[in-house]
């Protein structure tokens, strides 16, 4: 955000740009854990049972045993400034090129000093859709309800 006007970039054009900011790259199997692996290897093999078809590809409810949660956080410095955070525990068997909302600043993640700091949990798509975090702000700030 401090070197392009853009807010947020993803794939091959974001993948340019860090080259461009001399950002260090790292082969994609320094990211592959054995124990995630495994987890994964489990969620496909129970999609395919779940859907009896083999490859499908598509994303559904990951079983609970291979569900690794969100960590969100919010915060209030001495001065009264607000700040929220949050880290996706990922989703297993999702789309390639998938953005969650974590990254989306109003979806499951906003703060402001007028009103509250939020960090979302659950599936992003809906965060996303309906600009959860931000419209309680809003709410706060446009009803004037605490």
């Amino acid at each position: 955000m401090e070197r392009t006007p853009h807010v947020l970039l993803s794939g091959n054009g974001a993948e340019e740009f860090a080259r461009t900011m001399s950002a260090e790259f790292v082969d994609t199997s320094y990211f592959i854990t054995t124990d995630r692996y495994n987890d994964w290897k489990h969620a496909k093999e129970a999609e395919e049972k779940q859907r009896g078809i083999k490859g499908s590809g598509g994303m559904i409810d990951t079983p609970a045993p291979f569900k690794f949660g969100t960590v969100g956080c919010v915060a209030l410095d001495r001065n009264g400034n607000l700040a929220a955070g949050t880290s996706t525990g990922g989703m297993n068997m999702k789309m390639y090129g998938r953005v969650g909302d974590s990254p989306i600043i109003g979806a499951g993640t906003y703060a402001n000093n007028k009103t509250c700091a939020v960090s979302c949990t659950g599936h992003g798509e809906y965060f996303i859709r309906w600009a959860v975090a931000h419209d309680i702000s809003a709410m706060m700030e446009y009803k004037g309800v605490s």
